[in-house]
């Protein structure tokens, strides 16, 4: 499997537990705000593989889990035989997807391999086009929280509140949703890397933490499990 590179200790990405987050190269959305463009516009460098796996050898029992991020993990062929041998040298798994490819998600968790997934949900599902590419499908993401939802496997779901999205905007997306069982609003920060031609939407303000509080009290009456 391609990776470009490690965090090697994190308290953040997975909730509950000490982890390492490795991070894949490309990615099937074009995302206006995303905050890895080296991973998606080919200026990435891989890590070789034995380096990888000889760090995740040696902190094996040091950290509690494993976070799998991007770029768009459920893109790379080598996915699950990775998670396989992270499996066998004891981390927790969590990965973090868009969702767009659901018969993945469905096969991780029929093997076994993924202890927690975070699914990215961007924008209202008729938005999908311009703020994450023309060939992004919300119905496939919806797809995927179903099979999750399905399976009881334990997930939550993030939307990132860029400066174009608004009240209305995610109570819409808090109805697309089921009801999930952490639906987590990451405030936006501004990229350093993104295209030219995105400036003004990059620049745009974004909302306050309070702001943040009051659009969490708004998608409260449809989702519950509401966290920022």
């Amino acid at each position: 499997m391609n990776i470009s590179g490690i965090v090697k200790s994190s308290l953040i990405d997975y909730p509950g537990l000490i982890s390492c987050v490795i991070f894949v190269p490309g990615c099937n959305y074009t995302c206006f705000y995303c905050h890895n463009r080296q991973l998606v516009d080919g200026s990435h460098v891989l890590l070789s593989p034995r380096y990888v796996m000889d760090f995740l050898e040696k902190r094996a029992g040091l950290l509690d889990g494993a976070v799998i991020s991007g770029g768009e993990p459920t893109l790379q062929a080598g996915l699950l035989p990775f998670l396989t041998s992270l499996k066998q040298l004891g981390y927790q798994v969590k990965l973090d997807t868009n969702g767009s490819n659901p018969h993945i998600i469905e096969a991780l968790i029929h093997s076994n391999l993924c202890n927690y997934f975070a699914v990215d949900y961007k924008a209202p599902a008729t938005r999908y086009p311009s703020i994450c590419g023309m060939d992004s499908d919300a119905s496939k993401v919806l797809k995927t929280l179903e099979i999750l939802l399905d399976n009881e496997v334990p997930f939550e779901v993030r939307t990132t509140v860029f400066p174009e999205l608004g009240a209305e905007d995610l109570m819409v997306m808090a109805q697309e949703l089921p009801v999930v069982p952490r639906y987590v609003l990451n405030r936006y920060r501004p990229p350093e890397k993104f295209l030219p031609e995105d400036e003004l939407r990059i620049r745009r303000k974004a909302p306050t933490p309070e702001e943040l509080q009051f659009f969490a009290a708004c998608v409260s009456a449809y989702q519950p499990n509401v966290f920022i």
